[in-house]
């Protein structure tokens, strides 16, 4: 059987779980621009959250760990929980990391996965079409940003970078908006940071709306993480812990249970280092939601504001929804109908086994759309040491 395993996306997982696979011998093809995210929908000087422990993209050998980059291209070392990477020398990284590990990549887009008789039938944009063994998504955030729908609402066409709404992974330069008024929605690191740029690429005024009523909040330095704790790539906590290194049993919980700890833990909070930065440049509203949003004559933007049992109003020129990513599978058009419509999904994505394999034999799912089965150590790059190597044991025993 020649038919290739093939790989849907080239961001860390997608390039972690082909080096797996290559490594146990399995014809492998990978589609995708490398590391498109993290070069193209995120802001220019964005810092990552993670420490540099948190940050190494999972490889079957030795010697492909950040630091390993940052020895290879004789740059700034990263290495202690007090240095902060910016999002260009992690992406440089992953493309380090895709050049050794991953060559061959193909830099096209597939457009369809059909089952076929056991096998897949992809079609790519090149017009090629292919049978394969199996098939791995790791698509990474594409087509996932969430607005919720009181902004939708105002922009039928949907959010844009140039329009009066748009969400955050719109935004590479940030300098588009300077000298005027901004509202981000959200309470994350990506609406803190963001928020913060956009200040300093010089906004007139930049105000943070979030819902809870302490909803901006930063976390603590690695010099006051709590001693007593075990650690983990995320701080100092038991929960972490569980959650960092033993995701399969997080499987085993109740779908409500795993919902709600998806939800909350690691939940919005900014880094330590952005709290500085963020005091005195950007106006918070708290404890209050969007209720409605109107586009004025002029583009203007009106917000009516609810909660606590107060209502206001805010204006401005832009709204930026910083407001994460919602798992659905429907959102994958490249799978195909019936395949999608096979797909079981428990808790707000699919629902996976031991081997990160769904309910359709062959179909492998990796990165954000595994956090429903094992929780959301699945949306951070960490998460690829846990997920690749299982994975390619799965497809290596029922498909090698």
């Amino acid at each position: 059987m020649n038919d290739p395993v093939a790989v849907i996306g080239a961001g860390p997982y997608g390039l972690s779980t082909a080096a797996h696979l290559r490594a146990r011998g399995l014809p492998v093809r990978v589609f995708g621009t490398p590391m498109v995210s993290w070069r193209e929908h995120m802001p220019a000087g964005m810092l990552l959250k993670s420490t540099p422990a948190a940050s190494n993209i999972d490889a079957p050998q030795v010697g492909h760990t950040l630091l390993d980059f940052c020895r290879a291209e004789g740059g700034k070392r990263y290495e202690s929980d007090w240095d902060i990477i910016p999002v260009e020398t992690f992406a440089r990284y992953g493309l380090w990391f895709q050049e050794r590990l991953v060559p061959g990549l193909e830099q096209v887009r597939v457009v369809s996965v059909d089952g076929r008789g056991g096998r897949f039938e992809l079609k790519l944009d090149s017009g090629e079409q292919f049978a394969a063994r199996a098939v791995v998504v790791a698509s990474g955030l594409t087509g996932l940003a969430h607005l919720p729908a009181e902004l939708a609402a105002a922009v039928p066409d949907g959010p844009s970078p140039t329009g009066p709404v748009s969400h955050s992974s719109q935004h590479r330069d940030l300098g588009r908006f300077a000298g005027r008024e901004v509202v981000v929605v959200g309470a994350g690191q990506s609406a803190l940071e963001s928020a913060v740029l956009l200040a300093e690429a010089g906004a007139a005024a930049v105000r943070v709306v979030a819902r809870g009523r302490r909803a901006v909040a930063f976390g603590a330095p690695p010099d006051r993480q709590p001693r007593l704790r075990p650690e983990s790539p995320f701080g100092r906590a038991w929960s972490l812990y569980a959650l960092s290194y033993h995701a399969a049993a997080f499987r085993r919980l109740p779908a409500p249970v795993r919902r709600y700890l998806v939800r909350t833990v690691l939940g919005p909070l900014g880094a330590w280092w952005l709290r500085e930065r963020f005091a005195g440049r950007v106006q918070v509203t708290q404890g209050q939601r969007v209720t409605r949003v109107e586009v004025e004559g002029g583009g203007r933007v009106a917000l009516s504001l609810r909660g606590g049992g107060r209502a206001g109003e805010l204006a401005a020129d832009h709204v930026m929804a910083a407001t994460g990513y919602r798992m659905n599978v429907t959102a994958l058009g490249f799978l195909g109908p019936e395949l999608r419509a096979e797909v079981v999904s428990r808790a707000g994505g699919p629902w996976l086994d031991a081997g990160y394999g769904s309910s359709v034999p062959g179909l492998y799912f990796t990165g954000l759309p595994a956090k429903a089965s094992f929780g959301p150590v699945m949306r951070f790059v960490c998460g690829t040491e846990y997920a690749s190597p299982r994975l390619a044991k799965a497809v290596a025993l029922a498909h090698g």
